[in-house]
C-alpha cells in the first residue's frame, strides 16, 4: 500500500466505513482539524503544585467499569452503575489529594469515546461496538473538572486485542457490518501477532498516520489536559515475536540494523503525534510513561547503574532521545522498584532521569509501584514492611526533595480498594489529602 502523503499538516481524522459487501471495507483519510480557537488550559490548576496522579485503566475492566454493570442488566441501569462508581472513585481521589488522573480511553482496537474511527469499546457494554447510551470521556471531563481535577487521555497504541482467541477473532470479524468496523478487518494487512495478542505493525507509515489521526480526533473534539502513550511500542516475548520482517524489507532500506529501523519508526509515531496536538491545540500536554530504564550503563555509558530490562532493547523506544528533542512535555517513567532492588534501585533511576530532564523542557512525574505495596514478596520484601509505608514514604520524600523531578503518578487506581494497600492509603490521606 502506498504511503500516505502529507502536504504541510500531518494526517488526521480517519474515517473509517465498513460495508457489507463482498468487497473489502474502505478506508478514507480527511484532513487534519482545524486547531482550537480556545485552547483549554492544561497548567496545574494550581500554580507550583506538583503531579499527584494516578492511572486508571479500562482494559479488560481493571479498574473500571464494574464487571458487574454489563452483566444482565438494562441499559438504564448499566450506565447509572458505570457513572456511579465513576464519580465514587473521583470523589476518593480528591480526598486524598490527586490532582490528575490519566483514563485509558483507548485500551486496545476500541474507544471510550463516540469514534468515528474505532468501534465502541466492548468493556462498556460486553460487545464491540455497541454504543454504551453515554459519552464516558465526556463524562469523565466533566466530573473530574468540576472537582478541580485535570484528565490526561491514556492511549495504548498498538494493541489490537488482549488476547487472540478464536472467540476474539469472531468478535472482530463481527465489526465487518459496523460503521466505524474494528482495523482488525479493515486493514488486516496492518495486524501481527506478537506477545500473545494482536497488534499493529508499528514500520508500516499507514499505522502511525491512523494512530495519530485517532489522538487528533480526541484534542479537536474534547478539553483533555493532555494526552499520554504507555509503554507498549514494540511489544513481544521470547515464544511470541513480531513478525515484521517482510515489513523491514520494504521500509528497512539504509539502516544497520532492524533494532535501529524500528527504534527510528517509534521516534517517528512520537514525533507526529507531538505535531499534531501542537497544531491542534498548543496547550494539551503529550507524555509517555515507559519502562523505567531507558539503557543499562553495561551497554551504554549514557545509561543508567541498573541491570533491568531496557526500553531501549527490549521495546525499541529511545525515550531518552524524545526528551531531547523536545518531543515530549512530559515524561513519566515506571520506576516499580523499592531503594534496595539492586538490579534496578529507585534512587538510582529517579536521580538519573532528573538529570536528563533538567537541561530540557520536559517535565518528570515519577510512576509509582501502589500495586506492590503491601504485597508479599520474596525479592523486594519492602512492600510488607509496615504495610509498605515506609518504602512508600521514601519514594515520594526522594520526588519531592531531587530537583527536576515534578511530581508522581501512582499505578494503578482499583489498587486504592486492596485491603492489602489500607495503610498506605491512610499514609497518603494523611501526606496529600485535604
Amino acid at each position: 500500500m502506498k504511503s500516505f502523503t502529507r502536504s504541510g499538516a500531518l494526517v488526521a481524522c480517519a474515517l473509517l466505513l465498513a460495508s457489507c459487501a463482498s468487497k473489502p471495507p474502505k478506508s478514507l483519510v480527511t484532513p487534519l482539524p482545524p486547531v482550537a480557537r480556545e485552547p483549554q488550559p492544561t497548567q496545574p490548576q494550581h500554580p507550583g503544585e506538583p503531579m499527584r496522579g494516578i492511572w486508571l485503566a479500562t482494559v479488560s475492566r481493571l479498574d473500571w467499569p464494574p464487571l458487574a454493570s454489563v452483566n444482565g442488566v438494562d441499559t438504564a441501569t448499566r450506565i447509572a452503575m458505570q457513572k456511579k462508581a465513576l464519580t465514587d472513585k473521583l470523589d476518593k481521589l480528591r480526598r486524598l489529594g490527586i490532582n490528575t488522573v490519566f483514563f485509558q480511553v483507548k485500551p486496545d482496537g476500541t474507544a471510550l469515546w463516540p469514534s468515528r474511527i474505532l468501534p465502541w469499546s466492548d468493556t462498556l457494554t460486553g460487545t464491540i461496538g455497541q454504543d454504551p447510551g453515554y459519552d464516558p470521556l465526556q463524562f469523565m471531563l466533566d466530573e473530574a473538572h468540576r472537582r478541580g481535577m485535570q484528565v490526561h487521555a491514556w492511549f495504548n497504541p498498538y494493541r489490537v486485542s488482549t488476547n487472540i482467541k478464536s472467540s476474539t477473532v469472531a468478535e472482530l470479524n463481527r465489526t465487518v457490518s459496523l460503521n466505524p468496523a474494528s482495523v482488525f478487518v479493515l486493514h488486516r494487512e496492518w495486524v501481527r501477532t506478537a506477545g500473545d495478542r494482536y497488534v499493529l505493525d508499528p514500520g508500516i507509515p499507514e499505522v502511525r498516520d491512523w494512530i495519530a489521526s485517532i489522538v487528533a480526533e480526541v484534542v479537536s473534539r474534547y478539553p483533555v489536559d493532555g494526552v499520554q502513550f504507555d509503554d507498549y511500542f514494540y511489544t513481544e516475548t521470547p515464544g511470541s515475536r513480531l513478525q515484521d520482517e517482510q515489513t523491514f524489507r520494504r521500509y528497512g532500506q539504509g539502516f544497520a540494523s532492524k533494532a535501529d529501523w524500528r527504534r527510528h519508526n517509534t521516534q517517528l509515531l512520537i514525533e507526529d503525534v507531538s505535531r499534531t496536538i501542537k497544531q491542534i491545540n498548543p496547550n494539551v500536554a503529550f507524555g509517555v510513561s515507559p519502562a523505567g530504564v531507558w539503557r543499562n550503563r553495561s551497554h551504554d555509558p549514557a545509561g543508567s547503574q541498573t541491570s533491568g530490562a531496557a526500553a531501549y532493547d527490549e521495546s525499541f523506544a529511545d525515550t531518552r532521545l524524545w526528551v531531547q528533542k523536545g518531543y515530549l512535555d512530559y515524561i513519566a517513567p515506571q520506576i516499580y522498584w523499592p531503594f534496595t532492588r539492586k538490579a534496578a534501585r529507585y534512587d538510582v533511576l529517579a536521580r538519573w532521569w532528573a538529570d536528563v530532564v533538567k537541561s530540557t523542557h520536559t517535565r518528570l512525574y515519577i510512576g509509582v509501584a501502589l500495586y506492590k505495596v503491601g504485597e508479599p514478596s520474596r525479592i523486594e520484601p519492602e512492600w510488607m514492611v509496615n504495610g509498605g509505608v515506609p518504602e512508600l514514604k521514601k519514594q515520594l520524600d526522594l520526588n519531592e526533595s531531587v530537583p527536576h523531578i515534578d511530581g508522581t503518578i501512582l499505578f494503578r487506581e482499583d489498587y486504592l480498594n486492596k485491603p492489602q494497600a489500607q495503610q498506605a492509603v491512610n499514609y497518603l490521606q494523611h501526606r496529600w489529602g485535604s
